[in-house]
């Protein structure tokens, strides 16, 4: 861990446990959320999203698609691991720590069913949604591009509303699908776009929201790391 480059612009303090390389975004905080709910010892580093530091040599010679979050955990199954993609990342943490994602085959298959729904739907629509609503694609004439995603986020909403009609969490026990999807709901706060997706005609979509955002380690996951390095 110590020999690894990105040590040399983020420097462990304590070297033997997971190390977490992330900016808390909705992305970021899912491992975050994760880590603090499987009880796994980590150190966090601050890894903003200028190119200063997600496009450093030192941080590309561990995610060199210079996107976080990233982790090096030294006490992997077969010695250090060093992955990217937030999603990846979930499984793994899961896989190690034997938690969150089913007891049987069936199970995690409907576990990772619904994160990937996340990853391939949930995440990159509201973050393109986000672009144009508060961001540099607020200021387009051109309006269909913003009215696209956000008619596609109401369509992926309106997907969990049914889901949730009958159960806590979207895949049956609370997984690491819902440390997927909530931080994601989240966002649109953030994004100023809950009257656009009309939040008020998804009323177990937002009681789900409530029920992930009064859970302890998502309260602590959410500010972890903190945006300013300390």
């Amino acid at each position: 861990m110590t020999q690894h480059p990105i040590s040399q612009k983020w420097p462990s303090k304590d070297p033997s446990v997971l190390q977490l390389y992330s900016f808390p975004t909705p992305n970021g905080v899912k491992v975050s959320i994760a880590l603090e709910e499987m009880g796994i010892p980590y150190e966090a580093h601050t890894v903003t999203l200028s190119d200063a530091d997600v496009k450093s040599p030192e941080f590309l010679a561990l995610n060199p698609n210079n996107k976080i979050p990233a982790i090096i955990d030294p006490n992997g199954p077969d010695g250090e691991v060093s992955l990217f993609e937030s999603g990846a990342i979930l499984i793994y943490l899961a896989e190690k720590s034997g938690k969150f994602i089913g007891k049987t085959a069936a199970e995690k298959a409907t576990v990772i069913q619904w994160l990937m729904f996340q990853m391939g739907g949930l995440g990159p629509m509201f973050g393109q949604m986000g672009f144009f609503i508060k961001f540099a694609g607020s200021e387009w004439e051109d309006k269909r591009p913003q009215q696209r995603y956000v008619d596609e986020a109401k369509r992926l909403l309106n997907v969990l509303n049914g889901e949730l009609s009958e159960r806590d969490w979207i895949a049956g026990d609370y997984s690491i699908a819902d440390m997927a999807i909530g931080p994601w709901l989240n966002a649109l706060n953030f994004y100023g776009a809950k009257d656009a997706v009309d939040w008020d005609s998804y009323p177990n979509v937002a009681a789900y929201l409530d029920r992930f955002m009064a859970r302890p380690a998502v309260k602590k996951g959410l500010t972890v790391p903190p945006r300013t390095p300390v």
